[in-house]
């Protein structure tokens, strides 16, 4: 039986699926390295179906973080094991269209000139398009960022990479420095060791958003797989490397994330810090240091390894990530601890409470306590006005904790929702931006306005960005990087807990000040993962059924309200339209709400749970918070329940 028939009985069968037979004909038709059809003839030969459908079923697409997949499959083969590498690695990517592979990535990095080119030719630009990359410490990695430079520079463009490992904040900053037309990360932020990505920025140094990411993905779509076979080879004679400056210029923006140096200072708080063996530590350290901080390093951590080997997943969300620094903390008398993920946008902590025990913050409380602090010191300051100002605002994704809104409006200052991922962040602070800029003229310079002059310019003539900030554990100081940043979150809350330390009490105390403050504010997650093909179609059906069969009741509680984000027209805290996405927002007769959605960046299905009620004073604190968890545990069970119900149709 002929390869071609084997596929076609395995596809009459059932066991392959149609769309993962046609993508694999392409791949054995486009004529790619010998290693790479072999791999697939000893999958069909071995009848590894589940395997296939895994890897050929669809082609990757731009999702919240960009192209996101495995590199290392479930199934290896013997053509793609090769000669293993350092740790154990695969001497080749897996081959698939959903694999993150040579393949995958050179379409990717051909389809983004191609439209980068295109995007410089409509604006009448004829300069070259520029291209910087930068990578963290993962498998392929470094072979994946140099592989996007030769072929950008082979296609007739500027390519710029690091000489290792860069956080993605630098990145996102280096793109706007440099002034070029495109960024990339290779990175799979906190996802587990087999995976990888390409994510993807544009000019403004934010992530691709519409209608942008649309027009890649359809550069990408054109790109046929037998023409990528000339660029498979590596050449970085054309590539420019580049070299100290390029840090210092961006370790110069992430310090001014601390707005109060001297009482920072001043304080030279003892902090523990772990870079979860990604890349946070070439940056966080020195700021920590410089700003005055004695920083405790977690030295078991501290490798650059891919494997991720001291931790079940390099999240600092996740209280198993962190509690190898916890443990370090308590034998050093520290009261901060703080962890960042592999490529460095995001920050987690857990803190010493009153009865001298470490608790975690969410990345909730994390974003209100810097969102209070932030809002405090620049009226403080007189960079806003006391009585605050709608030309001054924070901005939250719509699935953020709803006590941010209220610190908003507690202060007088506009909070603009977003959908999920931080490009949208970014997006609303371009738009303030290019307000600004037609505000000003031809030959003004935004860039080199100081940060104050900028702040005053943009409450008079557009909207003065004051802090960003996503629940997973993301956040934004200013408006000189256009992506999470786990370097100046570091910093941030450092100089929060410094400022609460001179009040004599722990960070727990305050938060719970500000619980009296502004109302008691419970957030959770439900996070129910679907693997591979099967996979995708139960998360498919739960957003499918959730459109066509609303649910009316979780138990005794009832649906009041349901947003359809797909279908319905939003507009946001300055009237503009919310671009549609498969998000659905549930109120529910109890004043609680959830969202949920499908993660673009994991196989998974998630859902957003939001709790809150009054506090009449610090007598009633304890008895709130008690019944409002008890609920939201309840309410919890239910959805959790009703969406795996509705996943298996």
């Amino acid at each position: 039986m002929t390869t071609s028939e084997s596929l076609k009985s395995a596809v009459g069968a059932g066991k392959l699926m149609p769309a993962a037979e046609t993508n694999i004909s392409a791949y054995l038709s486009a004529k790619l390295p010998p290693w790479a059809e072999a791999s697939i003839k000893e999958l069909i030969d071995n009848g590894s179906w589940s395997e296939l459908n895994d890897r050929f079923y669809r082609e990757l697409e731009f999702g919240t973080g960009g192209i996101r997949g495995r590199t290392i499959a479930t199934v290896a083969t013997k053509a793609e094991t090769g000669t293993p590498g350092v740790y154990g690695v695969p001497e080749h990517a897996a081959v698939g269209s959903n694999m993150l592979n040579d393949f995958t990535l050179a379409r990717a990095v051909i389809g983004l000139f191609n439209y980068t080119k295109g995007y410089l030719e409509g604006i009448k630009d004829p300069a070259r398009p520029r291209l910087v990359i930068a990578h963290d410490v993962r498998f392929f990695s470094r072979y994946f960022c140099e592989l996007a430079a030769s072929i950008w520079a082979r296609l007739g463009g500027e390519a710029f990479i690091f000489d290792g490992p860069r956080p993605t904040p630098q990145l996102s900053f280096s793109v706007r420095h440099l002034k070029a037309h495109a960024g990339a990360v290779i990175t799979a932020s906190h996802n587990p060791p087999h995976d990888n990505g390409f994510k993807a920025y544009f000019v403004d140094g934010g992530q691709v958003i519409p209608p942008h990411d649309k027009g890649i993905v359809a550069k990408v779509g054109a790109v046929p797989l037998g023409a990528i076979t000339a660029y498979l080879q590596t050449d970085l004679s054309g590539v420019t490397t580049l070299g100290r400056e390029a840090d210092d210029a961006y370790l110069a923006v992430a310090a001014t994330a601390a707005i109060d140096q001297a009482m920072l200072r001043k304080a030279a708080l003892q902090v523990v810090y772990t870079n979860l063996h990604g890349t946070g530590a070439i940056h966080s350290v020195p700021l920590l240091i410089h700003a005055g901080c004695r920083v405790v390093e977690v030295n078991e951590q501290l490798s650059l390894d891919p494997r991720f080997p001291t931790v079940k997943s390099p999240n600092p969300e996740n209280a198993e990530a962190l509690s190898m620094a916890v443990k370090v903390a308590d034998a050093r008398g520290c009261g901060v601890v703080m962890a960042t993920d592999p490529d460095c946008d995001r920050m987690g902590v857990a803190v010493r409470g009153a009865t001298g025990k470490m608790e975690l913050l969410t990345g909730n409380q994390i974003g209100s306590l810097i969102a209070e602090y932030r809002l405090l010191k620049y009226k403080e300051l007189g960079w806003i006005p006391k009585e605050g100002s709608l030309n001054a605002c924070i901005i939250k994704t719509f699935v953020t904790t709803e006590l941010q809104d209220a610190i908003g409006r507690g202060h007088g200052v506009k909070v603009i929702d977003t959908l999920t991922g931080f490009k949208w962040i970014a997006a609303k602070i371009a738009v303030y931006e290019e307000r600004l800029k037609k505000a000003m003229g031809p030959g003004w310079d935004y860039d080199k306005t100081p940060f104050v002059e900028r702040a005053r310019l943009l409450q008079k003539h557009s909207t003065f960005y004051v802090f960003g900030t996503e629940e997973s554990y993301g956040y934004l100081p200013n408006d000189y990087v256009r992506d999470k940043d786990g370097n100046a979150a570091c910093l941030m809350f450092t100089e929060v807990c410094a400022w609460i330390a001179g009040q004599g009490i722990t960070v727990p105390e305050y938060l719970d000040r500000l619980y009296l403050k502004y109302g008691f504010y419970l957030e959770d997650t439900i996070n129910i993962y679907y693997e591979g093909a099967s996979g995708n179609a139960k998360i498919k059906r739960i957003l499918d059924t959730y459109r066509t069969d609303k649910p009316t009741a979780f138990g005794d509680v009832k649906v009041t309200g349901f947003k359809d984000f797909g279908r319905e027209r939003i507009l946001d805290a300055d009237g503009e339209e919310i671009p549609k996405q498969d998000l659905y927002v549930v109120s529910l007769s109890n004043g609680y709400r959830f969202a949920a959605r499908g993660s673009g960046t994991e196989p998974k299905m998630k859902f957003y749970l939001f709790a809150s009620d009054k506090v009449g004073g610090a007598s009633e604190l304890a008895v709130v918070k008690a019944r409002v968890r008890d609920e939201l545990a309840r309410l919890k069970k239910l959805i959790e329940a009703d969406a795996r119900i509705r996943a298996e149709g």
